[in-house]
Protein backbone atom coordinates (compact mmCIF):
# COMPACT_ATOMS: atom_id res chain seq x y z
CA UNK A 1 0.00 0.00 0.00
CA UNK A 2 1.15 3.17 -1.12
CA UNK A 3 1.86 6.24 1.58
CA UNK A 4 -0.62 8.06 -0.84
CA UNK A 5 -2.99 5.06 -0.97
CA UNK A 6 -2.85 5.03 3.19
CA UNK A 7 -3.17 8.50 3.77
CA UNK A 8 -6.18 8.28 1.27
CA UNK A 9 -7.57 5.90 3.94
CA UNK A 10 -7.11 7.48 7.03
CA UNK A 11 -8.89 10.45 5.35
CA UNK A 12 -11.95 8.77 4.65
CA UNK A 13 -12.31 6.53 7.69
CA UNK A 14 -11.96 10.14 9.91
CA UNK A 15 -14.68 11.04 7.64
CA UNK A 16 -17.32 8.23 8.24
CA UNK A 17 -16.03 8.22 12.45
CA UNK A 18 -17.03 12.56 12.13
CA UNK A 19 -20.38 11.42 10.50
CA UNK A 20 -21.14 8.58 12.73
CA UNK A 21 -21.26 11.26 15.19
CA UNK A 22 -23.72 14.03 14.27
CA UNK A 23 -26.65 12.25 16.03
CA UNK A 24 -24.76 12.42 19.41
CA UNK A 25 -23.94 16.18 19.24
CA UNK A 26 -27.53 17.00 17.92
CA UNK A 27 -28.90 15.78 21.21
CA UNK A 28 -27.27 19.06 23.15
CA UNK A 29 -27.89 21.84 21.05
CA UNK A 30 -31.48 22.78 21.94
CA UNK A 31 -32.05 24.61 18.06
CA UNK A 32 -35.47 23.44 15.79
CA UNK A 33 -34.01 20.69 13.61
CA UNK A 34 -34.87 23.93 10.46
CA UNK A 35 -32.56 25.97 12.11
CA UNK A 36 -29.90 23.30 12.99
CA UNK A 37 -29.55 22.74 8.94
CA UNK A 38 -29.61 25.98 7.79
CA UNK A 39 -26.51 26.32 10.09
CA UNK A 40 -24.81 23.31 9.01
CA UNK A 41 -25.55 24.43 5.39
CA UNK A 42 -24.22 27.66 5.32
CA UNK A 43 -21.12 27.00 7.60
CA UNK A 44 -20.19 24.03 5.56
CA UNK A 45 -20.08 25.78 2.47
CA UNK A 46 -18.01 28.31 4.18
CA UNK A 47 -15.46 26.17 5.50
CA UNK A 48 -15.15 24.29 1.96
CA UNK A 49 -14.59 27.87 0.09
CA UNK A 50 -12.18 29.22 2.71
CA UNK A 51 -10.33 25.76 2.72
CA UNK A 52 -10.16 26.00 -1.57
CA UNK A 53 -9.12 29.63 -1.06
CA UNK A 54 -6.47 28.71 1.60
CA UNK A 55 -4.86 26.04 -1.16
CA UNK A 56 -4.87 28.35 -3.51
CA UNK A 57 -7.41 25.84 -5.85
CA UNK A 58 -9.45 27.80 -8.06
CA UNK A 59 -13.54 26.23 -8.36
CA UNK A 60 -13.70 24.00 -12.12
CA UNK A 61 -16.14 23.28 -14.23
CA UNK A 62 -19.22 25.46 -15.98
CA UNK A 63 -22.38 25.66 -14.82
CA UNK A 64 -25.26 26.27 -17.07
CA UNK A 65 -28.79 27.57 -15.93
CA UNK A 66 -30.47 24.00 -15.77
CA UNK A 67 -27.14 22.43 -13.87
CA UNK A 68 -27.34 25.34 -11.43
CA UNK A 69 -31.13 25.01 -10.52
CA UNK A 70 -30.63 21.10 -10.53
CA UNK A 71 -28.07 22.00 -7.96
CA UNK A 72 -30.24 24.22 -6.19
CA UNK A 73 -33.39 21.46 -6.22
CA UNK A 74 -30.81 19.02 -4.97
CA UNK A 75 -29.68 21.72 -1.96
CA UNK A 76 -32.92 21.62 -1.05
CA UNK A 77 -33.95 18.42 -1.07
CA UNK A 78 -30.45 18.23 1.00
CA UNK A 79 -32.03 20.63 3.39
CA UNK A 80 -35.60 18.55 3.92
CA UNK A 81 -33.25 15.61 4.39
CA UNK A 82 -30.98 16.90 7.11
CA UNK A 83 -34.12 18.37 8.67
CA UNK A 84 -36.01 14.79 8.99
CA UNK A 85 -33.13 13.10 10.33
CA UNK A 86 -32.37 15.55 12.86
CA UNK A 87 -36.55 15.08 13.86
CA UNK A 88 -35.70 11.35 13.82
CA UNK A 89 -32.81 12.26 16.23
CA UNK A 90 -35.10 14.36 18.62
CA UNK A 91 -37.79 11.48 19.05
CA UNK A 92 -35.54 8.04 19.19
CA UNK A 93 -32.65 6.47 19.67
CA UNK A 94 -29.30 7.54 17.74
CA UNK A 95 -29.14 3.99 17.16
CA UNK A 96 -32.48 3.75 15.29
CA UNK A 97 -32.46 6.91 13.46
CA UNK A 98 -29.33 5.87 11.83
CA UNK A 99 -30.67 2.16 10.93
CA UNK A 100 -33.65 4.28 9.20
CA UNK A 101 -31.65 5.97 7.67
CA UNK A 102 -29.59 3.17 5.88
CA UNK A 103 -32.61 1.95 4.14
CA UNK A 104 -31.46 4.62 1.73
CA UNK A 105 -29.81 1.44 -0.59
CA UNK A 106 -33.20 -0.39 -0.40
CA UNK A 107 -35.01 2.72 -1.89
CA UNK A 108 -32.85 3.58 -4.52
CA UNK A 109 -32.55 -0.78 -5.46
CA UNK A 110 -36.08 -0.49 -5.58
CA UNK A 111 -36.93 2.45 -7.74
CA UNK A 112 -34.09 2.23 -10.03
CA UNK A 113 -36.17 0.48 -12.68
CA UNK A 114 -38.26 2.83 -12.87
CA UNK A 115 -35.80 6.20 -12.49
CA UNK A 116 -32.95 4.26 -14.43
CA UNK A 117 -34.14 1.42 -16.45
CA UNK A 118 -31.56 -0.55 -14.33
CA UNK A 119 -32.70 -4.32 -14.33
CA UNK A 120 -34.11 -5.42 -10.45
CA UNK A 121 -31.82 -8.72 -10.52
CA UNK A 122 -32.32 -11.74 -7.84
CA UNK A 123 -29.33 -10.19 -6.14
CA UNK A 124 -30.91 -6.51 -5.26
CA UNK A 125 -34.48 -8.04 -4.22
CA UNK A 126 -33.12 -10.18 -1.69
CA UNK A 127 -31.04 -6.81 -0.49
CA UNK A 128 -34.17 -5.18 -0.57
CA UNK A 129 -36.02 -7.53 0.87
CA UNK A 130 -33.70 -8.27 3.70
CA UNK A 131 -32.53 -4.38 4.63
CA UNK A 132 -37.18 -3.98 4.49
CA UNK A 133 -36.73 -7.26 7.29
CA UNK A 134 -34.15 -5.50 9.38
CA UNK A 135 -36.23 -2.43 9.58
CA UNK A 136 -39.45 -4.11 10.66
CA UNK A 137 -37.52 -6.26 13.78
CA UNK A 138 -35.72 -2.66 14.27
CA UNK A 139 -39.26 -0.89 14.73
CA UNK A 140 -40.17 -2.81 17.58
CA UNK A 141 -43.22 -4.41 16.50
CA UNK A 142 -42.10 -8.07 17.66
CA UNK A 143 -41.40 -6.22 21.28
CA UNK A 144 -45.18 -4.02 21.88
CA UNK A 145 -43.83 -0.78 20.52
CA UNK A 146 -47.05 1.35 19.91
CA UNK A 147 -47.61 2.88 16.86
CA UNK A 148 -48.50 5.97 18.87
CA UNK A 149 -45.06 5.93 20.89
CA UNK A 150 -42.72 9.11 20.15
CA UNK A 151 -40.08 6.01 19.08
CA UNK A 152 -42.31 5.11 15.98
CA UNK A 153 -43.06 8.89 14.96
CA UNK A 154 -38.99 8.70 15.22
CA UNK A 155 -38.66 5.92 13.07
CA UNK A 156 -41.03 7.55 10.18
CA UNK A 157 -38.54 10.71 10.32
CA UNK A 158 -35.71 8.79 9.68
CA UNK A 159 -37.19 6.96 7.08
CA UNK A 160 -38.28 10.47 5.62
CA UNK A 161 -34.60 10.94 5.99
CA UNK A 162 -33.63 7.94 4.11
CA UNK A 163 -36.25 8.99 0.93
CA UNK A 164 -34.96 12.21 0.72
CA UNK A 165 -31.54 11.13 0.91
CA UNK A 166 -32.06 8.43 -1.75
CA UNK A 167 -33.54 11.53 -3.73
CA UNK A 168 -30.12 13.34 -2.94
CA UNK A 169 -28.36 10.39 -4.84
CA UNK A 170 -30.39 10.58 -7.83
CA UNK A 171 -30.19 13.90 -8.87
CA UNK A 172 -26.59 14.00 -8.25
CA UNK A 173 -26.51 10.97 -10.97
CA UNK A 174 -27.94 13.61 -13.31
CA UNK A 175 -25.92 16.32 -12.52
CA UNK A 176 -22.04 15.94 -14.28
CA UNK A 177 -19.91 18.22 -12.81
CA UNK A 178 -15.80 17.85 -12.80
CA UNK A 179 -15.37 19.77 -9.38
CA UNK A 180 -16.56 17.72 -6.46
CA UNK A 181 -15.82 20.63 -4.03
CA UNK A 182 -17.28 23.02 -7.05
CA UNK A 183 -20.77 20.62 -6.17
CA UNK A 184 -20.85 20.39 -2.83
CA UNK A 185 -20.48 24.69 -1.66
CA UNK A 186 -23.66 25.52 -4.12
CA UNK A 187 -25.70 22.72 -2.92
CA UNK A 188 -24.65 23.31 0.64
CA UNK A 189 -25.10 27.05 0.15
CA UNK A 190 -28.48 26.22 -1.71
CA UNK A 191 -29.54 23.89 1.33
CA UNK A 192 -29.56 27.43 3.52
CA UNK A 193 -30.74 29.34 1.08
CA UNK A 194 -33.71 27.73 0.59
CA UNK A 195 -34.46 26.89 4.26
CA UNK A 196 -34.49 30.72 5.11
CA UNK A 197 -38.42 31.18 3.79
CA UNK A 198 -39.30 28.18 5.80
CA UNK A 199 -37.39 29.62 8.74
CA UNK A 200 -39.17 33.02 8.97
CA UNK A 201 -42.72 30.88 8.66
CA UNK A 202 -41.73 28.57 11.67
CA UNK A 203 -38.97 30.63 13.77
CA UNK A 204 -39.04 33.06 16.67
CA UNK A 205 -36.51 33.87 16.26
CA UNK A 206 -36.65 36.61 19.36
CA UNK A 207 -36.89 33.24 21.61
CA UNK A 208 -33.38 31.62 20.14
CA UNK A 209 -30.85 31.47 22.56
CA UNK A 210 -27.69 29.27 22.87
CA UNK A 211 -25.29 28.87 26.10
CA UNK A 212 -21.98 28.57 25.10
CA UNK A 213 -21.39 24.95 25.28
CA UNK A 214 -24.43 24.32 22.98
CA UNK A 215 -22.75 27.45 20.41
CA UNK A 216 -19.85 25.34 20.61
CA UNK A 217 -21.54 22.28 19.27
CA UNK A 218 -23.34 24.07 16.85
CA UNK A 219 -20.31 25.38 15.27
CA UNK A 220 -18.63 22.02 15.60
CA UNK A 221 -21.81 20.51 13.43
CA UNK A 222 -21.23 22.76 10.61
CA UNK A 223 -17.46 22.97 10.09
CA UNK A 224 -16.10 19.79 11.46
CA UNK A 225 -19.26 17.23 10.74
CA UNK A 226 -19.91 18.80 7.84
CA UNK A 227 -17.05 21.12 5.80
CA UNK A 228 -13.79 19.01 7.48
CA UNK A 229 -15.49 15.57 7.02
CA UNK A 230 -16.34 16.91 3.14
CA UNK A 231 -12.87 17.94 2.72
CA UNK A 232 -11.70 14.71 4.01
CA UNK A 233 -14.39 12.62 1.77
CA UNK A 234 -13.69 13.89 -1.19
CA UNK A 235 -10.10 14.19 -0.82
CA UNK A 236 -9.80 10.99 -0.39
CA UNK A 237 -12.43 8.83 -2.54
CA UNK A 238 -9.70 10.36 -5.88
CA UNK A 239 -7.35 7.79 -4.39
CA UNK A 240 -9.27 5.01 -3.12
CA UNK A 241 -10.52 2.46 -5.17
CA UNK A 242 -14.73 2.49 -5.82
CA UNK A 243 -14.77 -0.68 -3.76
CA UNK A 244 -12.68 0.76 -0.69
CA UNK A 245 -15.25 3.54 -0.92
CA UNK A 246 -18.56 1.30 -0.87
CA UNK A 247 -17.37 -0.74 1.78
CA UNK A 248 -15.75 1.84 4.12
CA UNK A 249 -18.82 3.86 3.92
CA UNK A 250 -20.12 1.70 6.31
CA UNK A 251 -17.79 2.59 8.97
CA UNK A 252 -20.71 5.70 9.41
CA UNK A 253 -23.52 3.48 10.84
CA UNK A 254 -21.42 1.08 13.06
CA UNK A 255 -19.79 3.70 15.00
CA UNK A 256 -23.01 5.44 15.27
CA UNK A 257 -24.55 2.15 16.58
CA UNK A 258 -21.15 1.66 18.63
CA UNK A 259 -20.61 5.33 20.26
CA UNK A 260 -24.11 6.43 21.23
CA UNK A 261 -24.06 3.25 23.12
CA UNK A 262 -20.72 4.16 25.16
CA UNK A 263 -21.84 8.25 25.45
CA UNK A 264 -25.93 7.97 25.56
CA UNK A 265 -26.29 5.00 26.72
CA UNK A 266 -28.46 3.52 24.17
CA UNK A 267 -28.77 -0.25 23.50
CA UNK A 268 -30.95 -2.38 20.58
CA UNK A 269 -32.79 -5.22 21.89
CA UNK A 270 -32.25 -8.70 20.74
CA UNK A 271 -34.65 -8.06 17.57
CA UNK A 272 -32.90 -4.86 16.85
CA UNK A 273 -29.97 -6.17 16.77
CA UNK A 274 -30.99 -8.97 14.22
CA UNK A 275 -32.50 -5.70 12.48
CA UNK A 276 -29.28 -3.80 12.21
CA UNK A 277 -27.13 -6.94 10.89
CA UNK A 278 -29.48 -6.97 8.27
CA UNK A 279 -29.86 -3.64 7.29
CA UNK A 280 -26.10 -2.78 7.20
CA UNK A 281 -25.24 -6.69 5.96
CA UNK A 282 -27.75 -5.97 3.37
CA UNK A 283 -26.66 -2.52 2.08
CA UNK A 284 -22.57 -3.91 2.10
CA UNK A 285 -23.76 -6.85 -0.23
CA UNK A 286 -25.90 -4.92 -2.42
CA UNK A 287 -22.27 -2.09 -2.80
CA UNK A 288 -20.46 -5.90 -3.68
CA UNK A 289 -19.09 -5.22 -7.19
CA UNK A 290 -21.16 -2.34 -8.15
CA UNK A 291 -19.45 0.92 -8.50
CA UNK A 292 -19.50 3.60 -6.03
CA UNK A 293 -21.36 6.96 -6.93
CA UNK A 294 -19.96 9.72 -5.32
CA UNK A 295 -22.66 12.55 -3.65
CA UNK A 296 -22.94 14.37 -0.68
CA UNK A 297 -23.44 12.78 2.41
CA UNK A 298 -25.01 13.19 5.75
Amino acid sequence: MTEKYAKSNLMFISSMLIFGTIGIFRRYIPLSSGMLAFARGLLGALFIYGYIKLKGKRLRGKIGLKKLLLLALTGAVMGINWILLFEAYNYTTVSVATLCYYMQPAIVILLSPLLFKERLTLKKLVCAALSISGMVLVSGVFEGVSLRTGDFRGIVYGLGAAAFYAFVIILNKKIQLEDAYYKTIIQLMSAAIILVPYLIVTESFNKISLKLPSFLMLLIVGIIHTGLAYVLYFGSIAVLKAQSVAILSYIDPVSALVLSGIFLRESLTFFGIIGAVLIIGSAMLSEINLKADVFVRN
